[in-house]
């Protein structure tokens, strides 16, 4: 994996004026974004807020009804040999026979197509790239026999086989234990502050948002966003539809006022 450090405040990510409807229903409204180099960005925000729907949209997965996205100056689908991405859930079936190896390769299909043999080079990279995240003592291993938080870190892997400059994950704990949760954090912040990628995390942990994150953006149909690692009470409970007392940075928690 290349330790390539992205130009300093080189914009990555433009979203202007952005809604996505779903029938009569309106998923997202009016999203305004931009993420620079160097940047860790966390989403939060409540079930159904349109999440991983904004994140499909900056892999050009969704079109928008109404607005632009641009990445690296690109529509988003032009784009995607440089975005890795990790999806909310990855549904396998854990007794088929798929090395560990073979998984992270097949993230250089976007660079090989779909039809062609993998090369020396795609292997190294592979090799580099479970490096990364830890895992290359695990490359022989089937998939299947890994941990919860083993399988995210291959996942990972795959996503940064084909060297991109930013990262999109969607709730990538899910499912994995508290101490390999911390451990995961500390890997996304290890690939942001050493390797130099950019990262969109989609999280419900405010505890991880909060401690490994750059800045901090609310979700719930609605963006609510200030370039910054700080959100007002207000922008929260907008966000939630809940009244929170506080969330505090750095040591987080949130007290919640009786409310239905």
């Amino acid at each position: 994996m290349m330790e390539r450090m992205p130009d300093a405040l080189e914009k990555i990510l433009s979203i202007r004026d952005l809604w996505i409807c779903q029938g009569e229903h309106v998923v997202l409204e009016s999203i305004n974004l931009e993420l620079f180099s160097g940047d860790f960005l966390g989403i939060i925000g409540p079930n159904g807020g349109g999440k991983s729907t904004l994140l499909k949209a900056m892999l050009g997965l969704i079109k928008p009804d109404r607005g632009e996205i641009s990445v690296f100056g690109l529509p988003p689908a032009r784009a995607r040999s440089r975005i890795g991405y990790v999806p909310q859930k990855t549904v396998f079936d854990r007794s088929f026979p798929v090395k560990v190896r073979d998984v992270v390769l097949m993230g250089r299909y976007s660079r090989i197509g779909l039809w062609h043999r993998y090369g020396p080079e795609d292997r190294n990279c592979a090799l580099l790239a479970l490096k990364a995240v830890g895992m290359a003592d695990r490359a022989e291993r089937e998939i299947g026999a890994l941990s919860g938080g083993e399988q995210q870190r291959v996942f990972v892997a795959r996503s940064l086989v084909s060297d991109p400059d930013l990262l999109l994950l969607d709730e990538p704990t899910a499912g994995i234990d508290s101490a390999q949760q911390t451990e995961f954090y500390e890997l996304l912040s290890h690939l942001n502050r050493d390797l130099g990628k950019a990262i969109v995390l989609v999280s419900h942990d405010l505890t991880a948002v909060s401690t490994y994150v750059s800045k901090i953006a609310c979700l719930n149909q609605r963006l609510y966003y200030h370039s910054s690692r700080e959100l007002s009470n207000e922008d929260i409970e907008k966000a939630y539809g809940c009244p929170v007392e506080m969330i505090a940075h750095g040591t987080p928690h949130r007290v919640l006022r009786e409310h239905d």
